[in-house]
């Protein structure tokens, strides 16, 4: 490795694009030098931008390009396996925007790639374990300040949902966040799934089923209820309460500064996920950097991502059944204990 870390970024859309901002001036030690994505016009718009960045429309030439020594896959999920594959085939670091596959079965084959090489590479893109209030949180609940966690209260509100979203991405692509972060929060694995869905808000597109409530069971009989409303219409809203045996706890607030004025008090809503959580995506990128320099993982692994996945499995099997429907787990490789 190089003293500053040269970065292929697949994947040029939104996060894509938020990613490279980020890397050239928010982050130390590392530089963009390839760039990848299907759109040739907009890769080399951002590649343009920069210097020295050679652009892609296959992400296996940005992989392969001259000076990278890590990859951060920030594509469709989908496309996520394919560009994992030919980084893993490189040995180079990965950080992978969620979700790391679609499917666990994509996942496993992620974690046979590591198992081969007999070391991870592989970080997954759950960024709420980098933001401060979660970091809080997390202490408070490992050190047992409030007492046995008994449930987790969960809110994750959009204020409108893109064009292409679809009721499974409420789960796969939404609730997904509060499934790791539950599972980190509570050190457990979820067992179990069931996803009500109340009569739609007339603010959600034709056919889209929002909002739904998803109940998670986990290993040690914690329940974790997430509402998910991708179209409440008025801001970016992620909360999380921790109920325990001798207390409870609260982030998402939001509350850095209220108003108080001509006999009327407010304060500001968030719109839109990058501003909510542009302290945790520094600190991420920053920890992984540091990290990849080292060929080392610095946050949740491809086994967090396959369990991510198995429950977003058993979520959409659930929506569409109506019933409780199990998580089917696999036995968690040597190499992720």
């Amino acid at each position: 490795m190089t003293n500053t870390l040269g970065i292929a970024v697949i994947g040029t859309g939104k996060m894509g694009a938020d990613h490279v901002r980020r890397i050239g001036r928010t982050v130390g030690g590392a530089r963009v030098v390839a760039v990848a994505d299907p759109d040739g016009d907009r890769v080399k718009e951002v590649a343009g931008a920069l210097d020295g960045v050679s652009a892609h429309t296959d992400p296996a030439a940005a992989i392969a390009a001259p000076g990278v020594e890590a990859v951060l896959i920030a594509s469709p999920g989908p496309a996520h396996e394919e560009a994992i594959l030919h980084a893993l085939e490189r040995e180079l670091p990965v950080l992978c925007e969620k979700p790391l596959t679609p499917d666990p079965a994509g996942a496993m084959r992620v974690m046979e790639a590591e198992r081969r090489l007999g070391r991870r590479l592989v970080q997954v893109g759950f960024m709420r374990r980098f933001d401060a209030e979660y970091e809080r949180l997390k202490e408070l609940l490992d050190t047992g300040g409030i007492g046995r966690p008994l449930f987790l209260h969960c809110r994750h509100r959009n204020a409108s949902s893109p064009s292409f979203f679809t009721s499974d991405m409420l789960i796969s692509d939404s609730v997904v966040h509060e499934v790791d972060a539950a599972r980190w929060l509570l050190g457990q694995e979820i067992t179990a799934v069931t996803v009500l869905s109340p009569r739609p808000t007339a603010a959600a597109p034709e056919g889209l089923q929002d909002p739904r409530m998803v109940l998670l069971e986990t290993s040690g009989g914690a329940v974790v209820d997430v509402e998910i409303f991708v179209n409440c219409g008025f801001g970016y809203q992620v909360q999380c309460e921790a109920v325990g045996e001798a207390g409870s706890a609260r982030i998402g607030d939001g509350h850095a500064m209220v108003v108080q004025s001509a006999g009327r008090w407010g304060g500001e809503i968030v719109q839109d996920f990058t501003v909510r959580f542009a302290d945790a995506y520094d600190r991420q990128l920053r920890r992984w950097v540091a990290a990849a320099a080292h060929g080392r993982v610095a946050g949740p692994d491809a086994w967090d991502g396959y369990a991510a996945a198995a429950v977003s499995e058993a979520g959409l099997a659930a929506a569409r059944s109506g019933v409780r429907t199990l998580v089917e787990l696999a036995e968690r490789p040597a190499l992720y204990r």
